[in-house]
């Protein structure tokens, strides 16, 4: 019998979060008196994967709390993207079969997506396990053709998207196995977007697709799960929904 895969989570928490207007990094939002983004994540992912390693800016990581032997950190110095910032910090996952990716504001993904999500990864090699959700106005959308993923549209690049498109839960699961030279390939091809001018993550799904990868699509009943904390009315209903909890 094959022996477990080994998992690493990233999450990418480098943003400003300067929509939010708080004092503290995003990550560290508060949700009630005893909870914040970050240990609602920790409280999800630390019983499903080996390790978990944070990626903050420079003001996050000198205001983070004392970490526990399994969670690591890095720093991003610059915000300029999630694929700067997961494979920035390659050192850190490198010797993992896969990587368990979730954005650090996606405080609403649930256990059972990402258990259901690690459940799929069959192989370390050449495999991604993308959670999806039909949205009514899908921010970003996956499509698919057959089994293949062909493109990523995102309305932050001027793309427009199909009402009741799959968008995805901020969650991504990639083997490790030969991922970041695939990532190297991506870079010295892809096209800038033509808003942030960014080389975007989200393309690099679709180029593995391409190049052979299976990209399992693992389809999430509830949007909410969808939504991140980007905005003051973000947080609020976050906090509504988290008020009652001890």
């Amino acid at each position: 019998m094959r022996a477990p895969l080994r998992i690493c989570a990233v999450i990418p928490a480098a943003g400003r979060g300067s929509r939010l207007g708080t004092p503290s990094p995003k990550i560290l939002a508060p949700l009630n008196a005893q909870e914040t983004v970050w240990s609602v994540l920790h409280a999800k992912l630390a019983p499903l994967v080996d390790h978990i390693h944070l990626v903050l800016s420079p003001d996050g990581a000198r205001e983070f709390p004392e970490l526990p032997p399994h969670v690591s950190q890095s720093v991003q110095r610059e915000p300029i993207g999630m694929g700067d910032a997961i494979f920035g910090a390659r050192p850190s996952w490198k010797s993992f079969d896969a990587i368990l990716i979730v954005w650090g504001d996606q405080v609403f993904v649930s256990e059972d997506t990402l258990r259901r999500a690690l459940a799929a990864l069959i192989s370390p090699e050449h495999q991604a396990v993308v959670p999806v959700t039909r949205m009514a106005a899908p921010y970003v959308e996956y499509v698919f053709d057959g089994k293949r993923l062909t493109k990523v549209l995102q309305s932050r690049e001027g793309d427009q998207t199909t009402p009741n498109g799959f968008s995805d839960v901020g969650t991504f699961l990639l083997a490790t196995q030969g991922l970041a030279a695939a990532w190297n390939d991506y870079q010295s091809k892809a096209v800038r977007g033509g808003q942030t001018g960014e080389i975007n993550f989200l393309p690099f799904l679709p180029f593995l697709s391409a190049r052979g990868w299976t990209v399992t699509p693992l389809e999430v009943a509830d949007p909410t799960e969808a939504r991140g904390i980007n905005t003051q009315e973000d947080l609020s209903f976050f906090r509504e929904r988290y008020k009652d909890q001890p």
